[in-house]
């Protein structure tokens, strides 16, 4: 028979498990900084399966964006070393910025206010480093050497001939798939034919491409066989903001606390007459986390929202004939309120400010103009009489042609009364996805001209048709 001692020493106990200290270190770092290896349990369940399903269409999309080409350019293209970006099939120059910059501002406001609502719904659910890790490193990793604790157990036990024969083909496995990683990456920047020209063509003529894939497939090997989670936790800027950008009503991974609390197994401390939670402290949220976080310590850095606590929470859940939903998305109020998470008008809010972002990112891109030209009066040069009738002013004129065709261009007057003298050629050609340069007289009768400076429109017409319309100064003899 137990005695008053031992039930109080089980109280004891059990009351620890309430009131278990939070950890002051990184969840994968011992106290005296060596790395702790997270071997993550294969999760299973309802979520998983969406994203594994999710992942497949992630990798369709990266491996076959860089083939896909509209109107004879790629339709994503981020050529770094010639400035020439291509984004949905739109070509931007360095003359552009401006409009790369007010996308990559929009961009920024887009992720806080997402953030903000959501979480880190796009670690979890989109990241290319957390669907590459886990749903492409992992699960060769998993098919070579097994489940986790066989992985623990083959990484302690010696180097016999099953070891190195499963390490080499593992690692050989992962260098591969960076390898094609690699390649693909560099097609984003440089396009297809050029990479197929570094493949094909002989080593010595394309010595810095080949440097190049080398250099990627080394880093993203490093990335997925080594560093794998410290990428999330040490190196990702987005990581960290979300400790300044989420409170009490964003949208996270959490444990339900008002219900898990007091953890324990109901039989073992029925004796004690003592009302726990639903959490029978299994630790099989722990087991699966792939950052090796407790999720039920609360909303850490660490977490990437992968929901595999999740689905390994509702199995247990299944098992012992609890409702699911013990770990489930939730904010912080929806969990002290005991309320159900909420589509908050504050979210609301957020998702139409994102709505807005998107509408505006995208009339930026679909509204730019194919042709940039820019008028400029000569420098130094006044105005020239033109007989005893009439002034000219002459000009110069720079263009940019953002297809794939040349473009003969004509200046006109759009104003009555005067005309357009080009030098040379009646039209300035403009190759295509190039620039073209030229010179014209724009020649106004003295009855037009009523003040110091007159104020001009002219378009610039590819035959009949007007691409655009430019304003600039006429500087007249008389004055204001």
């Amino acid at each position: 028979m137990e005695t008053a001692a031992t039930n109080r020493s089980k109280k004891e106990k059990l009351k620890l498990k309430d009131t278990e200290s939070f950890r002051d270190n990184l969840a994968t770092a011992e106290r005296d900084g060596k790395r702790k290896w997270v071997y993550a349990q294969k999760p299973k369940g309802t979520l998983t399966t969406i994203r594994t399903w999710l992942s497949y269409l992630y990798f369709a999309v990266f491996f076959g964006l860089p083939f896909v080409h509209v109107d004879g350019r790629p339709f994503f293209l981020l050529n770094v070393t010639e400035a020439k970006f291509i984004l949905f099939g739109k070509v931007f120059w360095p003359q552009d910025f401006f409009v790369l910059g007010l996308g990559m501002i929009a961009f920024i406001f887009f992720i806080i206010l997402f953030t903000s609502a959501f979480g880190r719904l796009f670690c979890g659910w989109a990241c290319p480093q957390t669907n590459f890790l886990e749903m492409m490193f992992r699960r060769v990793e998993y098919f070579i050497e097994g489940d986790a604790q066989r992985q623990k157990m083959l990484n302690k036990g010696p180097w016999t001939t099953e070891k190195i024969f499963k390490k080499t083909a593992k690692h050989s496995t992962f260098y591969s798939l960076a390898f094609v990683i690699s390649n693909t990456f560099l097609a984003y920047i440089i396009g297809v034919k050029e990479l197929e020209k570094i493949i094909t063509e002989p080593v010595s003529q394309h010595l810095a491409g080949l440097s190049s894939i080398m250099i990627f497939s080394g880093v993203f090997y490093g990335v997925f066989a080594f560093f794998r989670e410290q990428v999330c936790t040490a190196i990702c800027p987005y990581g960290r903001l979300q400790s300044v950008l989420l409170d009490k009503n964003s949208m996270v991974v959490a444990y339900d606390y008002k219900r898990g609390e007091p953890r324990g197994v109901q039989k073992k401390y029925a004796e004690l007459n003592q009302d726990l939670g639903d959490c029978i402290d299994c630790f099989a949220c722990v087991k699966v986390c792939p950052t090796g976080i407790d999720i039920r310590n609360g909303v850490q850095m660490e977490c990437v929202g992968c929901t595999a606590c999740i689905d390994a929470c509702n199995n247990i859940m299944d098992r012992i004939g609890k409702p699911q939903g013990l770990i489930r998305y939730a904010s912080e109020n929806s969990i002290e309120k005991g309320e159900p998470l909420k589509y908050t008008s504050r979210m609301k809010w957020y998702t139409a400010a994102c709505g807005l972002v998107v509408l505006i990112l995208s009339a930026i891109l679909f509204t730019r103009k194919d042709i940039d030209a820019t008028i400029m009066r000569t420098p130094g040069i006044l105005y020239q009489e033109r007989g005893k009738d009439s002034v000219s002013n002459l000009y110069n004129i720079k263009l940019a042609n953002k297809t794939q065709a040349e473009i003969p261009l004509t200046v006109k007057l759009e104003q009555k009364g005067g005309n357009v003298e080009i030098i040379g050629k009646t039209y300035i050609t403009i190759a295509k996805e190039g620039q073209g340069s030229g010179s014209f007289f724009v020649v106004l009768p003295k009855s037009e001209i009523h003040k110091r400076k007159t104020e001009l429109k002219l378009g610039l017409y590819e035959g009949d048709k007007k691409i655009t319309e430019l304003k600039t100064n006429f500087l007249g003899p008389i004055e204001d």
